[in-house]
């Protein structure tokens, strides 16, 4: 028997992405999308496009869209919202551990990351969903990795 058999998330792929069946279907594993990156955040996993935030953030210049042929990155509006992910602080996160750390607000783009205080403690990180573009730039900067996009 061969294969992959391990229950794995759905990856992340590049933005502007067809849901999973349909882009898995439409893209010809050409890697077209990988050298354009400016942040050299796509990376190619069994043969197809995926992001990697451990790498950068995503700046949503649109390349990868455009170096797409398939289809299966789709950019039909310049004001189109790429994707849905928004970012996420989890348990071990330092500050919820006792621990100052502001490192991850630092890269937001867009201030999405706010810093509430609290008594008996350092401040602790809090993602504004509605300000949140998704883009990564959190992710790599966190040194426990408490931060995921989903």
């Amino acid at each position: 028997m061969r294969g992959d058999f391990k229950a794995r998330a759905t990856p992340q792929r590049p933005p502007w992405a067809l849901d999973e069946k349909l882009f898995v279907d439409a893209c010809s594993r050409c890697a077209a999308c990988v050298p354009v990156c400016p942040t050299h955040i796509i990376v190619v996993v069994r043969g197809y496009p995926e992001v990697d935030f451990k790498r950068g953030e995503c700046s949503f210049c649109g390349a990868c869209a455009t170096a797409c042929t398939d289809g299966a990155l789709l950019r039909a509006d310049v004001q189109a919202v790429p994707w849905s992910i928004k970012a996420q602080v989890a348990d071990n996160c330092l500050a919820k551990r006792g621990v100052e750390c502001r490192v991850c607000g630092d890269p937001c783009p867009v201030a999405a990351i706010r810093f509430s205080p609290r008594l008996g403690g350092p401040p602790l990180a809090e993602v504004d969903t509605a300000v949140c573009t998704g883009c990564g730039a959190c992710v790599a900067p966190c040194p426990v990795a408490a931060i995921s996009l989903t």
